[in-house]
Formats: C-alpha cells, sequence, structure tokens
C-alpha cells in the first residue's frame, strides 16, 4: 500500500532489499549434518509427539487392504463439524472501552467505494446498510463485550453460516481440532492477528482458540473484510478491528486498536503483508520483549522481514510460510488460477475468449493467473525480470515481452509481481480505450496509482471496486479494486486451498510458541518438509487419495526414511 507507509513517517523502503536471502537450508548460518539435511529448523518434540498422536486418531479413508470399508479423515472431519457448531472460546476477561474519534475520517474515493456497496453475498454488504463508519457507533455483543470495532453486529447470524460452510471445505483444520485439542498446545498464547479477514480466516481463527490460544485481528486489506464475518467473530468473543472499504487512516486505527499495547500484551504475530509488524516496530517497539515469534504468509511481509534481518532490526525469530510448499504450489497456483477469473467476470462481465491480456510476472501467482486465461481462450502474454520464469513462460507457450510493446494492444493487464511501480504512467498514457487494469499481487504498490490521481485526470465510479479513470481525451481505463489484491476485493477463494495454507500457518504458531529458548534466533526460518507433507496428506482424503508406500529396500536406496520427509528441504 503506497499511501500506508506514507503515514508511519518511515518506510520499509528506506531499507534496501538485501542481495541475497538465507539459504532455505542453513540453521544458524552454518549447513546442518546429513542426518538433518532435510529440514530448515528441528521440529519441536513436543509437536511432533501432539502431530503422531492426531495421525493415530486417523486412518487412511477408504478400504482397508481386506477390502472392508475403514472410517477415516472424513469421518473425523464430520465428528468435528458436529462438535464444533458452538466453539467454546478461551475466556477473555478484559472488556475495553472503544475509542471515539470524530476526525476526519476518509478521502473521497474510500468514500465514493462505501456509496453503493456489492451484491456479491458473502464478499459485499446489503445495499441499505448505514454508511456512517464503525467508530462512531459504540456496539455490545449479545454477551456485552464491547472490545471490537466492525460494521454491524447485527449480522453475526449471517457470518456464522458462512464460517460454517467455510469449514466444510478446511478438512485440515478440523482435524487439527479435534486431534490436537486435548493438549491446548497454545494455552496461554496471545496472538496478534493481521490478514484478510473472510470466513476461512474465521475457521483459522476458531481453530487457534479451541487450540488454546487468546487472538485479536485486524484487517490486512480494506476491501477484503466481510463484515458478516467480521460480526460473527466478534460475537463469538474475538475481537476484530476491520470493515469492508476502511479508509487509509481507518486502516491503521483498527491495527492500533487491535493492538491494544497498553491492556494486552501479545507474545505471538501472525501476519500477512508486514503490516503489523511494521506498526508495532515502530509504534510499540517494547512490546518485542514479550513477543516469541512472528509468523508471516505473504511475498511481500518476507521481504520486509528479510530486510529487517539484513539491517540487523529483527527482534525475534519469524517463520516464513509463503515460501512452505504447501503455500507456494497451492495457494499460490491453485487459489490465483481459479479466482483471477472470478474477480474479473464478477466486476467487469468481460468476456475472455479472444481477448488479449498481459500478466506482470511468472511466479506461481503468474503461473495461476495465466493457466485460466489461457484455457478460457485469452491470447496472453507475460512479462519477467527472472530469466528462470521466463523461459518455463515460454516452454508453457506464451509470449515474453516487454510491456512497453504491447500496452497499446492488450485488453487486460494483471500485475503479480511482489514489486512496486510494475505499471507506470508511461504504460498508462498508452493503454488503450476501455483496458482493464488489475492487481493479483498482496499490495497496490504494483501499479503507480499516484501518477493517476491528478488534477487532468477524472475518476468516476462505475460499480464497486470497479472505477474509471478518464484522460482528457476521453480514453478510460478500468481500474479494478484501486489496484488492491484483485480476487480477495472482488470476489472470493476457494475454501479448500485456503485450508493448506491455514493449516500451515497453526502449525508454524505451535512450533514458535511450543519452542524451548534458544532453539531459534533471530532470523527467518522455514518449516520443515515433513511439516508440509503432513499438512498434504490431511487433505488427501477428501479425494479418496491412497498413497503407495515406500519398501524398506528402496527407502535404503534412495536415502531417505520410509515415513519421509520424500523431499530435501531445498526441494521448492
Amino acid at each position: 500500500m503506497a499511501e500506508e507507509r506514507d503515514q508511519t513517517d518511515a518506510s520499509w523502503e528506506d531499507m534496501p532489499l538485501p542481495d541475497e536471502y538465507p539459504e532455505p537450508n542453513l540453521v544458524n548460518g552454518t549447513a546442518e549434518e546429513e542426518n538433518t539435511k532435510h529440514q530448515s529448523v528441528k521440529c519441536s518434540p513436543n509437536l511432533l509427539q501432539m502431530l503422531k498422536a492426531a495421525e493415530s486418531r486417523r486412518t487412511p479413508q477408504g478400504r482397508g487392504r481386506d477390502g472392508a470399508e475403514v472410517s477415516g479423515t472424513g469421518e473425523l472431519v464430520a465428528e468435528a463439524l458436529k462438535t464444533d457448531m458452538q466453539i467454546q472460546f478461551t475466556d477473555q476477561k478484559q472488556d475495553f472501552n472503544k475509542h471515539t474519534s470524530t476526525t476526519g475520517r476518509r478521502s473521497l474515493s474510500h468514500s465514493i467505494s462505501q456509496s453503493s456497496t456489492d451484491s456479491y453475498g458473502s464478499v459485499g454488504s446489503d445495499s441499505s446498510e448505514d454508511e456512517s463508519s464503525p467508530r462512531d457507533k459504540p456496539q455490545r455483543t449479545s454477551k456485552g463485550l464491547s472490545d471490537f470495532c466492525i460494521k454491524n453486529i447485527k449480522q453475526a447470524e449471517f457470518g456464522r453460516r458462512e464460517i460454517i460452510i467455510a469449514q466444510q471445505e478446511m478438512p485440515a483444520l478440523m482435524v487439527l481440532r479435534k486431534g490436537v485439542s486435548g493438549e491446548k498446545p497454545l494455552a496461554g498464547a496471545k496472538v496478534l492477528g493481521c490478514t484478510h479477514i473472510t470466513a476461512q480466516t474465521a475457521v483459522l481463527i476458531e481453530t487457534l482458540s479451541v487450540l488454546g490460544a487468546q487472538c485479536r485481528w485486524a484487517a490486512c486489506n480494506i476491501f477484503s473484510t466481510q463484515n458478516t464475518v467480521a460480526a460473527a467473530l466478534a460475537e463469538g468473543g474475538t475481537p476484530v478491528f476491520a470493515w469492508r472499504g476502511e479508509s487509509e487512516e481507518d486502516f491503521w486505527w483498527c491495527i492500533d486498536r487491535c493492538v491494544g499495547a497498553e491492556t494486552w500484551q501479545p507474545n505471538m504475530i501472525l501476519d500477512d503483508g508486514g503490516d503489523l509488524t511494521h506498526w508495532i516496530y515502530k509504534k510499540h517497539p517494547s512490546l518485542f520483549k514479550n513477543i516469541k515469534g512472528i509468523v508471516e504468509e505473504s511475498v511481500t511481509g518476507i521481504y520486509r522481514l528479510y530486510q529487517m534481518s539484513k539491517a540487523g532490526r529483527l527482534c525475534v525469530p519469524a517463520i516464513n510460510v509463503n515460501d512452505s510448499v504447501t503455500k507456494q504450489k497451492f495457494d499460490n497456483l491453485y487459489c490465483c488460477k481459479e479466482s483471477i477469473l472470478d474477480g474479473l467476470k464478477r466486476t467487469t462481465d468481460v468476456m475472455l475468449g479472444g481477448k488479449q491480456a498481459v500478466v506482470c510476472g511468472y511466479g506461481e501467482v503468474g503461473k495461476g493467473c495465466c493457466a485460466a486465461l489461457k484455457a478460457l481462450g485469452t491470447v496472453v502474454y507475460v512479462t519477467e525480470v527472472d530469466p528462470i520464469c521466463a523461459l518455463q513462460a515460454c516452454m508453457d507457450g506464451f509470449r515474453v515481452i516487454k510491456l512497453s510493446e504491447v500496452a497499446r494492444q492488450v485488453d487486460m493487464v494483471i500485475t503479480c509481481t511482489g514489486n512496486k511501480n510494475v505499471v507506470g504512467r508511461e504504460h498508462l498514457d498508452r493503454m488503450k480505450d476501455g483496458c482493464i487494469l488489475c492487481n493479483m499481487g498482496h499490495s497496490s504498490t504494483e501499479i503507480d496509482l499516484v501518477s493517476l490521481r491528478t488534477a487532468e485526470l477524472r475518476w468516476e465510479r462505475v460499480r464497486p471496486q470497479v472505477d474509471h479513470v478518464i484522460w482528457p481525451d476521453g480514453k478510460r481505463i478500468v481500474l479494478l479494486a484501486e489496484g488492491r489484491l484483485l480476487n480477495l476485493s472482488c470476489s472470493t477463494v476457494p475454501s479448500f486451498v485456503l485450508s493448506i495454507t491455514a493449516t500451515t500457518q497453526a502449525l508454524a504458531l505451535i512450533e514458535l510458541y511450543s519452542a524451548p529458548e534458544g532453539r531459534y534466533k533471530q532470523d527467518v526460518y522455514l518449516l520443515p518438509k515433513k511439516m508440509d507433507e503432513y499438512v498434504a496428506s490431511l487433505h488427501l482424503p477428501t479425494f479418496d487419495a491412497h498413497l503407495s508406500e515406500v519398501t524398506d529396500d528402496q527407502a535404503k536406496y534412495l536415502g531417505i526414511s520410509k515415513h519421509g520427509p520424500f523431499k530435501p528441504n531445498y526441494y521448492r
């Protein structure tokens, strides 16, 4: 978020990107010995014991060797869903008085974005909803709690229904609740979270509560919050500070209220994009004395953590979930592969067959976007700076070209690089009338939005999250979600894929929280490959998939354990 960084008096850009990053298979700066070369960190024995206990409670779904039906993860998920309809949350004794403020609220663009709301079910909200700021409306739950700030607590029942639907497609988290909850591995944990607040994230938050944690949450994106879900979380006892269509000022206000530095001391951080970590570092640095670790999901946030680590400013250990195989190969690829089309269709009603599109970046997100567009008959071009990714794009049948060479002819420009100013004013001026411009990366910095907010250009709101930016000669560019993440701002994402990432995040929190002092230094770590494989295995029964087994002789030949991990830690 370009504007966000300006409001914090200091910028992450003050710290230059490192020339090189820590090797994923290094621990404390040195390569591990042969017997531990498959993991970047040693997994906590307590965590392994809990996982084995959970594993012992489930049997591979399908038929046994004798052909008899056996119950498995599917049955465990069903049981967990039945018993989990009313989650008993950790008692949150603190009841804070909510601040109210009459200071300036929102910029024109954000005010307009709330003047009419979309009708996309869980994505939007009712068009008759009160447009006043939640900061001006004291609210209480049915139990009298007021430590939250959301759009409308009366929507909690609808949000609960959304969460129940999401649970059906998030089997691993349900298994984790049922299999590990007895040990309460997060008992005493106070988790401060800043992610997208959706039904899928709510399942994660409530899973953390079942595992013993207290949670406080804010949104990492001003457009992605599902108001009904936020209401359901607040009604359930989780302090939430977020609503759809926040202004920039609201965004940072919500994070600060969520932190609650004077009355609530967090000891774990779950971040998506690094804004929460950044805010604590700049405004409440003393909190790091009690924080045991950070779990970061996005490439943007990981860049920031590596910057801090290289500059010697990283105060606590951090786990890089973004580069876990379960995040890269599933969330980044398959989630974007399905949701890019959903976002484009809902906002523009565009016919994709025969259109020309340029996708900036051919990482896992770019690969998913290109595959989806190509499948519907779109002519796809790719821009890349990495020769390896560029070669992959060529061999997948895409022409790799500079954006300046095709800006005049393409119908759509989609950014997914994680970088800044990938689409500059020189490109915007060349785009043809009606070109659709959107971003699939975490931050809006990929598009030079500052250059579009000038006197000679006029903005016209067409529908929620859709703006026409009009040039003096009448040319219009269709800008989606003001350059923010398209799929979560304008549509929804597959719950099943997010189950994979959310389970990885939960295990990372457990690992950092339960690790003995001294195991992790003030650096960025990856979860061991065994954990990736465990997360994947929890999702296989959904497809009635039956894994083959490695024999002792085969395991000896490959030099691996017959129980895994089956790939070295550097495998991506």
